[in-house]
């Protein structure tokens, strides 16, 4: 039987199960220099390969990662969620974000929002994600989120670096989840215009 993916709703985003509808900017960005410290560029049947197993995933583990969707316009901006494939010590968070959605706090924004509901949903109390050493805007995000280098943590092959989130105790009414909402909140202001290097 299909697994029901969950919907989740924030202040300016959908976050949807992967669908046939999505798969042209996924492949667009997979297969694009973006995709570099994820795998990529992928060639059109890694990409495909890739999607379906983003889809088989959900049936799979009954987590997965959801397609971000823009809550007025319907407009993919990316994907975040929960991945753990074969061979992948713990659970982890991750995303990424079409290069035209990035700087806009939208990947902030969906992680978030997918940890809350693995901590309050399914009973994690802990999470990782599997950053390259040379990707500093996730590494940004990361510490965004409240994560920090976890250096005995078992690594996928050696080559990536393990950001640990904080437990659901830690981040309960914390500093850290008070910055996340007001960061957030700050990208939802029409007014707000950010300036610098694009942090996601």
């Amino acid at each position: 039987m299909p697994f029901d993916i969950p919907v989740i709703e924030t202040r300016r985003l959908v976050l949807r199960g992967p669908e046939a509808q999505d798969y042209p900017d996924f492949k667009a960005t997979f297969s694009s220099y973006r995709s570099r410290f994820m795998g990529g560029p992928l060639n059109t049947y890694e990409a495909w390969m890739l999607y379906a197993a983003e889809i088989g995933h959900w049936q799979v583990r009954g987590f997965g990662m959801w397609m971000i969707h823009n809550k007025s316009t319907d407009e993919t901006y990316g994907m975040a969620g929960g991945w753990q494939p074969a061979g992948w010590p713990e659970r982890e968070i991750a995303w990424i974000i079409w290069p035209g959605a990035a700087g806009k706090g939208y990947a902030l924004e969906a992680a978030q929002a997918a940890r809350r509901h693995f901590y309050s949903n399914l009973g994690w109390e802990t999470a990782v994600s599997y950053i390259d050493p040379k990707n500093l805007d996730s590494i940004r995000l990361a510490e965004r989120l409240g994560a920090t280098k976890d250096h005995e943590a078992a690594t996928i092959d050696g080559n990536d670096a393990v950001f640990r989130h904080p437990g659901p105790d830690t981040l309960k009414d914390s500093q850290i989840a008070h910055g996340i909402e007001m960061e957030i909140g700050h990208y939802a202001d029409p007014l707000f215009k950010p300036e610098g290097w694009a942090l996601d």
